[in-house]
């Protein structure tokens, strides 16, 4: 009987040893990666954080998206720190963070594409009408309302404003944009009679026509509620909610920005957005959609961050975005080939 109780005894000794020790292995603190993202890479990107979660046991990803102009400021004017900053616009991470001064990361990866679409429900009025031809009509209509992003914040939402002002060229229609934008909204626009500039007030002041959000993927809520007809969208991002109800036409390459072969054509539409912080105010020039990715210069966790983005960049995570509706770009491309770690110098080649 003495002897048993000693086995007992033994047993729960151990038991309460390794009980300990594993305790102690699940709450030690985690290294937290901290990533700012464009909002429209939300879906690939969570994908991205389970499976480089789950090959570094020790490491907590916190994403925190929103539009891309927005994250960049908080790194560079906010003082905030991030390990990835990631951006709809690849020149963003340029102007704003490698040209500017003080000088916030010195190289930038280019990793994935995409395209403007216009995204509705079922809810949505006259959806068994709208084309390609006719949808500037459609969005005229006096009970029709239609939303983008907010052009100060967010690359979609400044690209959306663009594509209004590409689409009188593509269908010799000059009046689109003062019936659609200036109209309803107190954005401006001025040109030479060949390149127009548009400009984004700090208020933008919609009417009851026009929604306006801080990034896009906002938007797809108020057309799943009903509250919105038409949201100018990325594709993928209509691609990521097709479950959900939403439904998408595509537009001509020649206003939905997907196309190098347009980009004299895009070229001729910048718009200049709005900041209240002195030389802040950016001058965007339209060009095909392309998305960056670097590692800023007070980045805490310098390794993992290239490694985070080195799987962005793999062939897995290639799959990864094509299953999320977005182009990758492979082999990622960059214009700092010289800066670019040598970890993933393999997986970029310059432009």
């Amino acid at each position: 009987m003495k002897d048993k109780l000693i086995i007992i005894g033994a047993v729960v000794v151990v038991a309460l040893i390794i009980g300990a020790y594993l305790f102690v292995e699940d709450t030690e603190e985690k290294t937290v990666l901290t990533i700012f993202h464009a909002g429209s890479l939300s879906v690939p990107f969570e994908e991205i954080e389970k499976i480089f979660e789950e090959q570094h046991p020790n490491v907590d990803v916190q994403r925190q998206s929103g539009g891309s102009s927005a994250m960049i400021r908080e790194v560079t004017d906010l003082d905030k720190i991030a390990d990835v900053v990631a951006s709809a616009d690849y020149t963003l991470i340029d102007s704003m963070m490698i040209e500017d001064d003080p000088q916030y990361a010195d190289w930038n990866i280019r990793f994935a594409k995409n395209r403007l679409v216009i995204c509705y429900t079922d809810e949505s009025k006259y959806k068994d009408e709208i084309t390609q031809d006719n949808w500037v009509e459609i969005f005229s209509r006096s009970d029709v309302n239609f939303g983008f992003s907010n052009p100060n914040d967010d690359p979609c939402g400044y690209r959306s404003v663009m594509m209004f002002q590409l689409s009188e060229f593509h269908y010799g229609n000059n009046s689109i944009f003062d019936d659609l934008i200036l109209n309803h909204t107190d954005i401006t626009i001025t040109d030479d009679g060949y390149n127009y500039s548009i400009h984004t007030p700090e208020t933008l002041n919609p009417d009851s026509k026009v929604m306006i959000r801080p990034k896009s993927v906002e938007l797809m809520a108020q057309l799943e509620a009903g509250a919105l007809d038409y949201a100018i969208e990325y594709l993928s991002v209509a691609k990521q909610h097709e479950d959900s109800g939403a439904r998408y036409l595509t537009l001509s390459e020649q206003i939905d920005l997907s196309s190098i072969d347009y980009k004299d054509t895009y070229s001729k539409v910048s718009l200049e957005q709005f900041s209240n912080l002195p030389d802040k105010g950016k001058t965007i020039i339209a060009k095909p959609i392309v998305y960056g990715i670097t590692v800023p210069t007070n980045a805490e966790n310098v390794e993992l961050a290239i490694e985070f983005i080195e799987l962005v960049i793999s062939t897995e995570g290639n799959v990864v975005f094509t299953n999320a509706g977005q182009p990758p770009i492979s082999p990622a491309e960059t214009a700092q080939i010289n800066n670019i770690p040598t970890e993933l110098l393999n997986l970029v080649t310059e432009v």
